[in-house]
């Protein structure tokens, strides 16, 4: 795992992706900070990160769309697939490389707070735990492009994909205003959800008796529960769905100064849950 490590961090660097990443996100966030905590005088580094959200959205898909699109695409995926290495110590070193990449700006967004201490009154504690809480985002992110570029050989449908979806998630909140509130609506969002999951499933076992039956289970099991107590599904897509406003955790922070101690256990568990999903795509393919 580190020779696949090193191998991917110096290729970021050579290919000068690594270093476009880091100088645009450091110089984007550096005239935020001067405009707004220099200039203004606002004393919450957190606040400038806040207008940082945005790079990440150009930038993470930038960094992962190579990641195993490019491998697949050159055919030296099977160096890889054929590596006396486990699948699981290949995913982690590539992830790990581009974890390394977004933790470079994070660390030089440590000095930040201490030129605001310098200038007048800092927030060290918020400051530092938005900046924790920014890297870790990132990582979300990572890992959700990380999975996209497993599935594809083409590195511009893995950023397009990567990029589509990191605004959709950037606009989530948004988005959940479109939700339907009623109980048969939420019903049949959810057995559409769960469909997905299903439909996924089947694409990476070709068991079609076993989705058959998964599917079936859905439908009949969110009826049956609809027609006995209908009030259960009330509100219940936008109450599910709005745990993915993954950036209300870090706005959390940045508005009110509350560290919300389940959203960063919820970012854990969803980058690893892509990086699992990621090791059982290339797996499948293995097999294949």
């Amino acid at each position: 795992m580190r020779a696949i490590y090193k191998r991917e961090l110096r290729s970021y660097f050579q290919s000068m992706t690594g270093c476009v990443f880091v100088a645009f996100l450091v110089i984007f966030t550096g005239i935020y900070f001067t405009a707004y905590n220099l200039n203004m005088g606002y004393p919450y580094f957190s606040y400038t990160l806040s207008g940082s959200l945005i790079v990440f959205l150009v930038g993470i898909p930038l960094i992962t769309m190579k990641s195993f699109s490019e491998e697949r695409k050159n055919k030296t995926d099977q160096l890889l697939l054929t590596a006396p290495v486990s699948l699981t110590k290949i995913v982690l070193g590539k992830y790990f490389a581009m974890v390394t990449v977004v933790a470079i700006p994070n660390l030089i967004f440590c000095l930040f707070p201490v030129i605001i201490q310098m200038s007048g009154v800092a927030y060290l504690k918020s400051d530092y735990i938005s900046i924790l809480v920014f890297f870790l985002l990132g990582c979300v992110y990572l890992a959700i492009g990380m999975f996209l570029s497993a599935l594809t050989e083409s590195p511009m449908i893995a950023y397009i994909s990567t990029f589509g979806i990191l605004l959709v998630l950037y606009l989530w909140d948004g988005i959940l205003g479109f939700l339907p509130s009623s109980a048969s609506g939420c019903m049949v969002g959810i057995i559409l959800l769960l469909s997905l999951v299903v439909l996924y499933i089947w694409r990476m076992t070709s068991n079609w008796f076993l989705s058959a039956v998964l599917e079936a289970i859905v439908v009949i099991g969110n009826v049956a529960v609809y027609f006995i107590k209908s009030s259960v599904y009330e509100n219940l897509l936008s109450t599910i769905l709005g745990r993915l406003a993954l950036d209300n955790v870090f706005t959390g922070i940045t508005t009110n100064q509350i560290v919300d101690v389940s959203g960063i256990v919820l970012y854990l568990s969803i980058a690893a849950m892509f990086v699992f999903l990621t090791v059982q795509v290339i797996q499948k393919r293995r097999w294949s």
